[in-house]
């Protein structure tokens, strides 16, 4: 059993507090928040001990699960790495590149465990391609989500766009050899919707788009490779796989095609796996423990959240020369 505290209870430190209680691994010492009113209403909805200095809620735990505002992660993570806890950080890692690399660089020294929350990793819809032979040559990804004033201190890139960027580089292991991008600031101090097009020193190119200002909400991931098309639907957790097949598959949907190069027929394979019934934030959550009590490595290691922030910032840096 782990002692956890939770650092911020906001609207998503609240599903944390609630998801903890439920996994047997971890036994739930407390949470700190600094808004009083907030933190009063959370001590009685969870049932949780509020802590007023965050020192002494570590003083106490083993795990310190940190959902705070992104500019507060640091310093919290430093402060629960200083009293040997093992760290869960939400997206994105840290304020800045330097602050995630000096993070990084703590928990490696610490000795101790230290994931990052890219929860779309443990989305049904993306683990039921995990089995699937992955060969990209092109992505294209749309994030779209109506407006939220939530989360827009920061460029829709950093807010919306480095799920899809994590996605990216969960598939696609090579270099990044350029990129491309544009953005515009419509109500916020910062992009509110960005294009960015990734080149990758295997060949694959990626296309992202992220807006906050649809008036639908979309999370859509295609994969384009040799004899292949996948297509992921993260909002509704379904996934189509179409492939390319010399032989019909009784227990798959068929469409019988005529190939010229080969002049003879091949068959389109139509698959629609069934997606696991999971909660992903409970998974990842669980799979942290595993790591810690097992001591085996991390599902999402923060050194994969470093890399995420800095091919945002990359493309943030390359919209910001567009509005130059």
């Amino acid at each position: 059993m782990l002692k956890v505290g939770v650092f911020g209870a906001g609207h998503l430190g609240k599903i944390h507090l609630k998801l903890l209680k439920q996994i047997p691994f971890y036994e739930v010492t407390g949470f700190y928040d600094p808004d009083d009113e907030n933190a009063e209403k959370v001590a009685l909805e969870f049932g949780v001990p509020r802590f007023t200095n965050p020192a002494q809620l570590l003083q106490q735990t083993q795990v310190a699960d940190i959902v705070t505002p992104t500019v507060h992660h640091f310093e919290t993570a430093r402060l629960a790495l200083a009293h040997g806890n093992h760290i869960f950080v939400e997206k994105p890692l840290a304020g800045t590149i330097a602050e995630a690399a000096e993070m990084v660089q703590l928990a490696r020294n610490a000795g101790v465990k230290a994931q990052v929350g890219h929860v779309e990793r443990f989305n049904p819809a993306f683990l039921a391609i995990k089995s699937q032979p992955l060969q990209p040559k092109f992505i294209e990804t749309h994030r779209l989500a109506q407006f939220n004033p939530r989360g827009t201190d920061v460029s829709v890139v950093l807010d919306l766009m480095i799920h899809d960027i994590d996605i990216l580089l969960t598939l696609v292991k090579d270099e990044v050899t350029e990129v491309r991008a544009s953005g515009v600031a419509v109500v916020s101090a910062s992009p509110d919707i960005a294009n960015a097009r990734i080149e990758f020193a295997g060949g694959c190119v990626a296309n992202l788009t992220a807006s906050r200002l649809s008036l639908k909400n979309m999370r859509k991931t295609r994969i384009f490779q040799p004899s292949a098309y996948i297509s992921i639907d993260f909002l509704e957790k379904q996934t189509e796989i179409v492939t390319i097949a010399n032989e019909a598959n009784p227990n798959i949907p068929s469409f019988e095609i005529y190939s010229h190069a080969t002049q003879t027929p091949r068959f389109l394979l139509f698959n629609r796996p069934q997606p696991e019934t999971v909660n992903a934030i409970q998974m990842e959550l669980t799979l942290f423990a595993e790591s810690i009590l097992q001591n085996k490595p991390e599902e999402v290691p923060i050194e994969d959240g470093l890399r995420s922030m800095q091919l945002a910032y990359r493309i943030m840096e390359e919209i910001e020369k567009h509005q130059n």
